[in-house]
């Protein structure tokens, strides 16, 4: 994902980035150590533990001005990038694990499954032209780019991140998938 993310949403562009479901919070930590402007860093979970560890991480490496926010991405809104800058969006948005861990979640009230209602929170979340990298191992391309290239989403396949593959059966795979998408201007 870093990779991808260098070439893709380079430091030097000064991109607002949300990692949602940060866990540890290395992802964003790299991205500083990286050139990123920490300050444009967000790291989001709605474990407040995760978030604790989160801070420590950054704190322990140098970082402490990324900010952590412990908030449910499904039913809350998205933090901000910073007050009045971004038009309230983002420009980059990644997913490492968080969308397969919400599809584990089953149906809400309104008898939907809760992983029905992300794909349509990452669209409203990025500005025009803001990308979205997701990495799946519960996923295939071909499932995610269903999922998030809905045309009522506004969101188009970019690109993807070649893994490793195998053959087992007859078959070919790969054990994640990433995929990346483009907000439309």
């Amino acid at each position: 994902m870093l990779d991808w993310t260098l070439e893709n949403c380079p430091a030097d562009t000064s991109p607002y980035v949300l990692d949602i479901g940060t866990g540890n919070g290395v992802m964003t930590v790299t991205l500083a150590e990286n050139g990123y402007d920490p300050e444009r860093l967000v790291g989001l979970d709605y474990s407040e533990p995760s978030i604790k560890l989160a801070r420590a991480v950054a704190n322990g490496r140098g970082h402490a001005s990324i900010r952590y926010v412990v908030s449910d991405f499904i039913n809350g809104a998205a933090p901000e990038p910073v007050e009045g800058e971004s038009g309230g969006k983002w420009d980059l948005l990644l997913d490492k694990g968080t969308y397969d861990a919400i599809a584990l979640s089953g149906k809400s009230d309104d008898g939907k499954t809760v992983a029905s209602r992300y794909p349509p929170k990452v669209a409203e979340a990025l500005k025009s032209g803001g990308m979205f990298l997701i990495t799946s191992c519960n996923f295939t391309e071909a499932e995610l780019k269903e999922a998030f290239g809905a045309p009522e989403l506004g969101l188009t396949y970019h690109s993807r991140i070649q893994h490793p593959t195998y053959t087992f059966g007859g078959s070919s795979g790969s054990v994640c998938s990433s995929v990346a998408f483009k907000k439309n201007e």
